[in-house]
């Protein structure tokens, strides 16, 4: 059985146990995964011990959740392995399951949600169990509820949304009476918490690299209808883009999951997406960051689109001539933006023209959105955009006598003349800048007390 080949300390942990009278196997997505020929270092184990029985016979375990039969297990490389007890379900509300010990691997099994997931191992005997069929269906890629599929589903509700999770990611088809039981489920999917479909969302940006397949069966199931009202129409034109987004392989690239959750939300009015982004319980930085960049690109999209096929014809006639667009309209995109957030709206402005070229829509070429974005995030870093960035401040303009709102209406004028001619951003020059700024304001203010005076 070359496919199925647990590490060596997964297979200790199932010795132990067996040599203590424990029946045990490998289970869920680590067996899947073999099978598929991917790789998976989060192998699991169902046993025929108790809680109780598995702490006595590890050291290092952490209780994940022993109501539910599950203690983890850390092997000498510190990796946690679940391990639970052979359970079956008494009683459940669509979510959370009342849980009975005591039953056997194939009633274990009995209770998973689809037959790819119902697949078990014995290392030390080379044995799979496949009560339902699950290397069949991997074979034909099709995703099937075990059993009764509407009883699957009212037992836990997320699994509609994990069954769209997988189809997308493995590039399977969903069975059709599982189909139908998801479809008819989609009006309870509100008994979800907000965390667990947050969850959802989440794992869906990180697993599967073509989102927009996941998405349009969101929609299509009624579970946008049900969950996010917002997106209940989305198109799958507005869906495209998702697909040109990397994702976030590495857990020291969480702008791009935050990129492909605004890629989702762009056709939201922005808005709507921080009601949405709060309601499902994202954090408070999440949402603002995640909202901004939707709002940049619904401001900043039409004329960035506009600019770079400007560029394109500009460079068709003069390909030796000054760079375009202009470093000044450059800065303008990147103060709009914010400096850290700048690079998230090219990817997320160059997901959309791959999807516009997809769709035969005029866009801006490859070449000439890397040339762009190569020159945007060098100025962005570089030159003067930000408040933060004058060679003065508040306190210098306080000192001239102003005070209140007016300081910062100064400094932001300041900074767009910056933005057009860095060269302006020396202390002496704003200060000049800023004194005729201040004595316009007071002569404004003198005329407003006349005028009134006089009515």
């Amino acid at each position: 059985m070359t496919k199925l080949d647990p590490p060596q300390t997964v297979r200790g942990i199932a010795k132990r146990l067996e040599d203590a009278g424990f029946e045990t196997w490998c289970v869920g997505g680590a067996v899947r995964d073999a099978l598929l020929g991917h790789p998976h270092l989060d192998w699991d184990l169902a046993t025929r011990a108790t809680p109780n029985e598995v702490r006595k016979l590890f050291k290092r375990t952490v209780p994940v959740g022993v109501e539910f039969g599950t203690i983890g297990v850390l092997d000498q490389n510190n990796v946690m392995h679940e391990v639970t007890t052979f359970r079956r379900d008494v009683n459940t509300d669509g979510r959370h399951a009342v849980v009975e010990f005591g039953a056997s691997l194939d009633d274990d099994l009995a209770r998973r949600d689809y037959t790819i997931n119902a697949i078990a191992y014995s290392p030390s005997k080379d044995e799979v169990r496949d009560p339902y069929k699950g290397q069949a269906d991997i074979e034909g890629r099709l995703i099937r509820a075990v059993g009764d599929a509407r009883e699957r589903m009212r037992e836990d509700r997320l699994r509609a949304l994990r069954a769209i999770r997988f189809a997308a990611r493995f590039g399977f088809d969903i069975e059709r009476d599982t189909w139908d039981a998801i479809v008819e489920s989609s009006p309870e999917l509100g008994r979800l918490s907000a965390e667990r479909v947050k969850q959802e969302i989440e794992k869906t940006m990180d697993q599967v690299r073509f989102p927009s397949k996941a998405f349009g069966m969101w929609r299509d199931t009624g579970a946008f209808n049900t969950l996010i009202p917002s997106l209940a129409l989305v198109t799958d034109r507005q869906l495209a883009p998702l697909d040109h987004l990397r994702r976030p392989l590495l857990p020291r690239r969480p702008a791009r999951r935050s990129t492909r959750i605004a890629c989702l939300l762009a056709s939201v009015p922005a808005a709507t997406v921080r009601k949405t982004l709060k309601d499902l319980r994202f954090s408070n930085s999440d949402t603002e960051w995640i909202a901004i960049l939707v709002e940049r690109w619904q401001q900043l999209g039409p004329a960035m689109t506009e600019a770079l096929l400007k560029a394109e014809e500009v460079y068709a006639r003069d390909p030796w001539g000054d760079q375009y667009p202009p470093s000044a309209v450059l800065r303008q995109w990147a103060a709009s933006a914010g400096r850290t957030r700048l690079a998230s709206l090219l990817r997320l402005a160059d997901a959309f023209w791959w999807a516009a070229r997809q769709a035969g829509e005029p866009a801006p070429y490859k070449q000439t959105i890397a040339s762009v974005y190569k020159r945007a995030t060098k100025i962005a870093w570089k030159d003067p955009i930000a408040l933060s960035d004058l060679a003065i401040d508040g306190t210098d303009i306080e000192k001239m006598g102003v005070h209140g709102p007016a300081v910062g209406a100064i400094l932001k004028k300041l900074l767009d003349a910056v933005i057009v001619d860095p060269r302006k951003n020396r202390h002496e020059q704003l200060l000049e800048m800023a004194e005729r700024e201040a004595g316009n304001g007071k002569r404004e203010a003198g005329n407003g007390k006349r005028e009134a005076g006089s009515g």
